[in-house]
Parts: C-alpha cells; structure tokens; sequence
C-alpha cells in the first residue's frame, strides 16, 4: 500500500513538472502586417476602402516572447503599434513585466515603436534593447533614438551573428543575418529557443536566392517558421517599380517549397503582409488554397507553447 502511495505521488509529481515546463514560455503573435499597417495611408482601392469603412485595423508585424517562471515578456520588433500590442502582452501575462525588445532592422514598422518607451508615454527606465552593431550605431548617434539612451529609457545590448544572447532562463534568441535593403542597418531573422521547443522569426528578406543559406534548413530544424510574406504575387502595385522593394513573393515560396517534406510544411506560418496581399483576409480563396496545399498564415493573437 506505502509503495502504490510513493508511485502516486511521483507520478502526480511529474506530471506538475511535465505542466510546468510546457507552460515556462511562449510566444504571441501581435501583429501580421507589413511596416504601414492595414489598411494603409492614402490607399482607397477595394484591399482598405471596407476596412475603412468598417474601422477594421491589422496591427503591423510583431511578435512577443514571454517567460511565464520568470514573469517577464520580450518584444522582437518594436511597431508603431507597440502600445496596442504592450497591452495585448499583458493580457496573457498580467503579472509580467517588460524584459527587453531585440531589433531586426531600420525600416519604420520594426523600431518606431521604441520612441513611446520616452517620457513622453511610458517613461521606461533602461530597457534593454538587442539590436546588431550597425542598428546600434544609428540609434546611438541619431535622435530622437539617441534621446531614448541619454535619458536612461532604453540601454543598447549589441548582438553578434550567429551568436546566442540569453534573454531569461528559459528564452534565448539568436540573430542571422540576411540579405535586405540595409540603408541605416544590417538585417537579421532570429532563431528563438525555449525550453522545449524553437523557433524561426524571419519577416523581411530580399529574395530567398540572395542568401547564403537555404531556408529549408532552418525549417527543418525548428517547430515553427514566421517568414516573410509581403507580396503574393509581383502584380499587387502596379504604380510602383516592385523592384525597389523586393522580397520573395509567396508564389515564388510555394515553388520552391514544392517538395518540403509534409511536416515541414505545416510549420510555415506567412507573415508580415502588405496590405495589398489577399492571405490578410482569411475566407479568401488564395488563403484557403494555401492553407489546403498544408501551410499556414499568421494570425494576430496565436500563441504558441515553447
């Protein structure tokens, strides 16, 4: 009887531990689209005139890490929607507390949002930011980033390639670089590992080809992969050269990931979407057609277990 008490509790005890590390960190999707939001300044073609119309906003890309043992959550981007998605972060950890943002580049839907951590909104005190040397370099010598610095809101935390960067006990990041238009920075995706599982956070890149590393590896070796899906196709602004602002277009993707394995495919989750790009609306017929053929589209507010 003492025996099957002892092997009772042990089991009851595992299974609290076996709880507890499922649950010790996750990351949420606060934000799907590309730097200018959906709908987007100055646009009434019929891709923003209902959103308009209905008040209906999608929040530019961003996601959020947190620590659930040591009640802090990260950013990794800081948007122009930082302060929606500060509050949307709190929802599913109301005890936590701001740990750091860590910074994949200088275009504006992916550090602006840094500016409300001044005295003018939340008065942050020396919050670290990990952001690569050139990212450093810029906001360190160019305000009002560098006001951020000089008033202890932010502190700089310089990241390495390739090199990982202990976030909390149970989060590390890992910055790669790849190739993008770097006027003001170097462009990175991250690696993100928890305690049990891992994953790849990468929004922006020129053109799969241009980088000197195969994408497939990457998705192969992590449970989710968040890439960069701005443009459908290279037909949606047709007033502007789309040369000038390249990325891999998802039909370009799908070609080339044509004999990923089925289980590989299933962790690709589309981000980071122009507001042009049909797979924002989720009863579209390209978007039910890409989920059928077994890929995925981010959502605001999945979350997922790490």
């Amino acid at each position: 009887m003492f025996a099957k008490k002892v092997l009772l509790i042990f089991f009851l005890f595992t299974c609290y531990i076996t709880q507890a590390q499922n649950n010790s960190s996750s990351l949420v999707i606060l934000g799907i689209a590309q730097d200018g939001g959906s709908p987007q300044m100055g646009c009434d073609k019929s891709c923003c005139i209902t959103l308009w119309e209905n008040n209906l906003f999608e929040s530019v890309t961003s996601i959020g890490l947190i620590d659930n043992i040591e009640n802090r959550f990260f950013f990794i981007d800081a948007s122009p929607d930082i302060t929606k998605q500060y509050q949307m972060l709190k929802s599913y950890a109301s005890n936590a507390t701001l740990g750091g943002i860590a910074l994949t580049h200088a275009h504006i839907g992916h550090y602006s949002g840094l500016l409300f951590l001044g005295k003018e909104s939340l008065g942050a005190k020396n919050i670290s930011v990990y952001s690569m040397p050139k990212m450093s370099l810029f906001l360190e010598n160019n305000g009002p980033w560098s006001q951020l610095i000089q008033e202890e809101n932010i502190k700089i935390n310089k990241l390495k390639n390739d090199s990982i960067q202990t976030l909390s006990k149970y989060i590390s990041i890992k910055p790669i670089l790849v190739p993008h238009r770097d006027e003001f920075s170097e462009t990175v995706g991250y690696l993100i590992k928890g305690e049990l599982k891992s994953a790849l956070f990468l929004p922006d890149i020129d053109k799969w080809e241009k980088w000197d590393k195969k994408i497939e590896d990457f998705i192969e070796n992590v449970d989710f992969a968040f890439i960069d899906g701005t443009f459908y196709n290279g037909y949606e602004l047709p007033h502007r050269n789309i040369d000038e602002i390249p990325h891999p277009f998802v039909v370009e993707t799908l070609e080339r990931f044509k004999k990923l394995k089925k289980r590989d495919k299933k962790k690709v989750y589309f981000i980071h979407l122009n507001h042009t790009n049909p797979l924002l609306k989720p009863n579209n017929r390209i978007t039910k057609e890409i989920i059928k053929r077994g890929y995925n589209i981010a959502r605001t507010g999945m979350k997922f277990e790490l």
